[in-house]
């Protein structure tokens, strides 16, 4: 028999050892990225009953769409009198007399603060509300949300909502299907903080807190192909009751650190994408 060459065996055995710490390595990324962090950034300690839901909509052809960004906790005349108080307005179904208002409000700048929205669907059911924010003279700019009534009761003992809230910054072509719609700003955060910015100072909100939404995203594209970025997580507001106004401000519920630590980080992120 022929003994090993020791320098061959030597090698072979460093081979080894870099193929073993090559692994540990690599399972150690693979953990910490598609588990451990994943699971520390996903927290609904203060509306466990959102665990395990979507939260991205999807249009009528099945395409994501808008991310799910806002919650509201109350009835639905709660959430009316909300949205009134704090200046929004309900949408007018789509028909053809209100879509060619829009066009008339685009086309001839005139002001259409009940412009209908196009619908989106969640887990297969079209929004249940939708209210808007005029921006200028016409309809061609907007603040707009949809919401969906998600949990029948939280930990509240109301009914939960989730939203999808974006702003329309003018009117083009779809780049999935071609067809005339309008196009959204990429900041869907400055949108979510803002709503829930107006409801607050209507003294609409009790009780304001986060749960997860679709997670840090930088390259997020919606229905229509707009590209959007966000934080991912959901503000949830805590309506007053029978639309009796809180003088003091809202009461803010922790979560936990290392999400305030990624939200930290993220707001470093979010404003290079806004430069």
């Amino acid at each position: 028999m022929t003994a090993s060459h020791p320098r061959a065996t030597r090698v072979v055995s460093r081979l080894g050892k870099g193929l073993l710490i090559a692994a540990v390595v690599l399972g150690g990324y693979a953990l910490l990225a598609y588990v451990a962090l994943p699971s520390a950034w996903t927290h609904y300690e203060h509306q466990r009953g959102l665990a395990g839901r979507p939260m991205v909509t999807h249009t009528e052809q099945g395409i994501p769409g808008d991310a799910l960004n806002v919650g509201l906790v109350g009835s639905q005349e709660d959430v009316v009198r909300a949205m009134h108080a704090a200046g929004w307005y309900p949408a007018d179904p789509i028909t053809l007399r209100s879509s060619l208002g829009i066009i008339d409000s685009v086309l001839l700048h005139r002001p259409d603060r009940d412009a209908p929205v196009s619908p989106l669907f969640y887990q297969g059911r079209r929004e249940d509300l939708a209210y808007e924010k005029p921006v200028g003279s016409s309809a061609d700019q907007r603040h707009h949300v949809r919401f969906w009534k998600v949990l029948e009761s939280g930990q509240e003992g109301r009914p939960v909502w989730l939203g999808s809230v974006t702003f329309d910054r003018g009117v083009g072509l779809s780049r999935y299907t071609g067809q005339v719609t309008h196009h959204i700003g990429p900041d869907i955060d400055a949108e979510r903080d803002g709503l829930i910015g107006d409801l607050v100072r209507a003294g609409m909100v009790t009780t304001r807190y986060q749960v997860s939404g679709v997670g840090p995203t930088v390259n997020g594209r919606n229905g229509e192909g707009d590209p959007y970025y966000t934080d991912g997580e959901i503000w949830v507001g805590a309506l007053v009751v029978a639309g009796e106004k809180q003088t003091p401000p809202p009461t803010e519920l922790t979560r936990p650190a290392l999400v305030t630590a990624k939200d930290g980080i993220w707001n470093a992120v979010a404003d290079t994408l806004r430069n």
